[in-house]
């Protein structure tokens, strides 16, 4: 996929030789070939936009140098070195460890990162580990034979053994699956890279994160040594004061700001309404054959009927939309704080899941739990939960325990990087919250707001 704009103005630096690409030292490509993975924060798409702190940091990279940004998605790093040494792409756009096993093969360039392994633990925890020393006799659950469990291994043997260390099988549990068990009191430890950690707390605020485990690891993107004159470009470009502005940004957009929705309060319909805005729902629900209690409902779980809200990804209104969303239905992002223009657009985005979703799920009232899940999350991810609750037995024609939980299975890698599994990795919980917030929301006002 190619994104971005402009070409270079020194010329094509780089040529398509089969596979390969060909270079010309110094000068820079139309087009960069990037590669990354899929991750929380590196790559992932989300209401149909993509999004990633370095996918982000690459685009900016290649705009500011007038090159178009071609991304592919590896299934691991070892694929992507693959990828980078065979010529078949510029740059690698991902947190490589700066260690001797890579430096073979890599030239690190750009911002260099430090992280360190974590323990995640609840923060209302009433036995709160401050020392690593207190880990001894606790239950620590980390993925089989990752470096995480390999360091607890070795940090039980520094502490004299008495840690209770429980290895999970990666086929089934991957490391995002463990912090939403931590968080949700399943499970009472686990430990994973301090950039996941704090990713992870963006949707999970309650976590701690702040005890260290492991000695600090170097990490940056990189490029092949042919290329090292390439490399030096991003490092150079990167220092500059206008994409360091952007980097900080970008931290604390997918590291720090929040991307929990609004807390959920009492429903209270006493005055025998769902909002002040009843009779906008009731106005465009018409359009479409819907219950306006549903599209309230919605809206509920959204914004809690807030027009001026502003997501983490910049989606706005009390419909929650992205700018470009709005875009593409002919409506002014700036528009979106005005709740009829919101609603309306809405309304459009609804139409066409329904157009969508109509010839897949064969109920009606089913089917609206799939398109309540793609407005949260973009048709892609639910087109993909379909297709694996096809492929491992469940129902696909039906939401709850079938591919709700089809679309939890998304976070792991052995799924997501499967060839019928078009769209890639996502958190899938959010989205499952989402929409059993909007039914409950939505079987209250039923029985006690009339239709």
């Amino acid at each position: 996929m190619a994104v971005g704009c402009g070409k270079g103005s020194g010329g094509s630096g780089s040529a398509q030789i089969g596979d390969t690409l060909v270079y010309e030292h110094g000068v820079l490509p139309d087009t960069l070939h990037v590669v990354t993975l899929y991750g929380p924060s590196s790559y992932f798409l989300y209401r149909e936009q993509q999004m990633g702190y370095d996918y982000e940091l690459a685009k900016r990279f290649a705009a500011d140098k007038g090159m178009v940004l071609d991304i592919t998605v590896a299934p691991n790093l070892s694929r992507a070195v693959e990828l980078l040494d065979s010529g078949k792409v510029h740059l690698i756009a991902y947190e490589v460890p700066v260690t001797a096993e890579y430096l073979e093969y890599l030239v690190p360039c750009g911002v260099e990162n430090i992280t360190h392994q974590v323990l995640v633990q609840p923060k209302s925890s009433d036995s709160l580990i401050t020392d690593v020393t207190q880990l001894v006799g606790r239950e620590v659950y980390v993925e089989k034979n990752s470096r995480y469990y390999h360091r607890m291994i070795n940090l039980n043997a520094e502490l004299g053994g008495g840690m209770i260390i429980k290895s999970v099988d990666r086929d089934t549990i991957v490391a995002s699956d463990l912090l939403d068990m931590v968080a949700g009191g399943t499970i009472p430890l686990t430990v994973v890279d301090s950039d996941v950690a704090s990713a992870a707390r963006t949707y999970y605020p309650g976590l701690d994160i702040s005890v260290e485990v492991s000695f600090p690891q170097k990490s940056a993107w990189a490029v092949s040594p042919k290329m090292r004159w390439l490399g030096d470009t991003v490092t150079v470009w990167s220092r500059e004061e206008a994409p360091r502005k952007q980097q900080e940004a970008l931290l604390r957009r997918y590291y720090e700001k929040s991307k929990m929705k609004p807390e959920i309060s009492y429903l209270d319909f006493s005055k025998g309404k769902m909002s002040d805005f009843d009779y906008i729902f009731k106005k465009y629900a018409a359009e479409i054959g819907w219950d306006w209690r549903l599209l309230s409902s919605m809206a509920y779980a959204e914004s809690h009927y807030d027009a001026t809200r502003v997501s983490w990804a910049g989606a706005r209104g009390i419909m929650q939309l992205m700018p470009a969303t709005a875009r593409a239905y002919d409506t002014d992002p700036d528009e979106l704080t005005n709740n009829d223009v919101c609603v309306a657009t809405s309304i459009k985005v609804i139409k066409s899941l329904e157009k969508i979703f109509t010839p897949l799920v064969h109920d009606p009232t089913e089917r609206k739990k799939f398109i309540v899940a793609a407005y949260n999350s973009g048709p892609a991810h639910i087109l993909d939960a379909i297709v694996i609750a096809r492929k491992y037995g469940m129902n696909d024609q039906v939401w709850d325990d079938n591919v709700a939980e089809a679309l939890m299975l998304k976070s792991q890698p052995d799924v997501y990087n499967d060839p019928d599994v078009k769209y890639g990795s996502f958190r899938g919980r959010q989205t499952l919250d989402y929409v059993v917030t909007v039914m409950a929301c939505y079987n209250k006002a039923t029985q006690q707001i009339p239709r």
